[in-house]
């Protein structure tokens, strides 16, 4: 009976050793922050990291009872930087939890096994967004009324949902840069996904330093919605690749998501904005209100719209293709080729010398009588 080789350990700060064990690096560092609270001493700088900043109190006449509001500043990147290490965390937990044990049953190639982890962590996260996100809208006023969206702005002031909503959008997206390392990104998939990566942590971190959460918060819902019935479709097909009904719903809601995302943008920008009663640029305010601004923003709006237009019309094409080289086998198998005289003719020499089936013989030729 053989003894059992031991898994030899990576050496200590190599580039395996850190992949394998990032996540228990982490958890230490987030309980090392959670353990400051624990000490006056270190109290009032980890609590920076942990719990929402610059909250605002106003008392109404109407209201006697106080309205708590919230506004953005520095001290928000140390908040973004400990739920980035909480992304970290939960992200390698999915992985081995849930996703690596299904991609053992399913036995995949390389290529789908990338793809579907990458669909998997996506579609958790596009649910939870759309769900915290929608019941966000289901409490606001201008999802109904959409003058709102740039009526009384600057719209500096926040609710404690609408703030942490946005704290965390940009923590994961953030945290999403580092998992290309360590989670063994293929070199061909790496600037496909820092494309959207960046474009989210842009748009997202821009709709909240401008004041635009309002406008952000109506635009994300409906995108996250659409995101993650292309993801979890993608993840039944991996699983069976006959189920592709999904993907038919995800088309068509992707062309009315992308029509509402440039409807609501050129309104805002392009005759909201520009009317409204306060145009102005003021860091301490929170208004930047101006044109050269409204141009930069609807420009990239309408760039970024084109261009996921562009990859979607891509997809349909490559789908098409595939689906046409697949009928074509089923076609030309059922048609059989018959030889031709000359072939036949050809296939019975071999070498040179002539070839008889079997049970055949040459005629013998019959000698001329002189």
């Amino acid at each position: 009976m053989g003894l059992r080789k031991k898994n030899k350990s990576p050496p200590v700060l190599s580039h395996e050793f850190v992949i394998q064990n990032h996540a228990d690096a982490v958890s230490c560092l987030a309980m090392g922050l959670l353990l400051g609270l624990m000490f006056e001493v270190t109290a009032k700088y980890a609590i920076m990291f942990i719990t929402v900043q610059y909250n605002v109190t106003y008392t109404t006449d109407e209201r006697p009872e106080p309205v708590h509001f919230y506004e953005y500043g520095p001290k928000d990147v140390a908040t973004i930087f400990f739920y980035m290490l909480i992304a970290i965390i939960l992200h390698a937990v999915i992985q081995e939890y849930i996703l690596d044990k299904i991609n053992r049953r399913l036995h995949l190639s390389k290529t789908k096994h990338s793809k579907f982890n990458e669909s998997g962590q996506l579609a958790v996260f596009y649910l939870f967004s759309f769900v915290w996100g929608a019941s966000i809208l289901s409490a606001e006023e201008f999802t109904t009324n959409p003058t709102l969206l740039w009526k009384d702005y600057p719209h500096s002031r926040m609710f404690f949902q609408v703030k942490f909503f946005y704290i965390c959008q940009i923590a994961y997206w953030l945290h999403s840069l580092p998992e290309l390392y360590f989670q063994k990104i293929r070199k061909e998939d790496i600037p496909r996904q820092l494309y959207y990566i960046c474009l989210y942590i842009v748009h997202i971190s821009g709709a909240y330093i401008l004041n635009l959460h309002r406008l952000g918060l109506i635009l994300l819902v409906p995108h996250y919605l659409v995101e993650l019935i292309f993801h979890a479709s993608r993840l039944f097909y991996f699983s069976d690749e006959n189920k592709q009904k999904g993907f038919t719903l995800w088309a068509l809601l992707f062309i009315l998501a992308r029509l509402l995302t440039l409807t609501l943008s050129v309104l805002t920008f392009g005759f909201g904005l520009a009317r409204a009663e306060n145009p102005g640029f003021s860091i301490a305010e929170g208004n930047f209100n101006i044109l050269t601004l409204r141009i930069s923003c609807l420009a990239a709006i309408c760039l970024t719209q084109a261009w996921m237009m562009w990859k979607f019309i891509n997809f349909q094409l490559k789908k098409w293709r595939e689906h046409i080289q697949n009928q074509i086998p089923k076609k030309t198998t059922n048609i059989k080729i018959k030889p031709t005289r000359k072939e036949s003719s050809k296939a019975n020499f071999v070498n040179g010398a002539v070839k008889f089936e079997e049970g055949t013989s040459p005629r013998k030729r019959k000698s001329k009588m002189l």
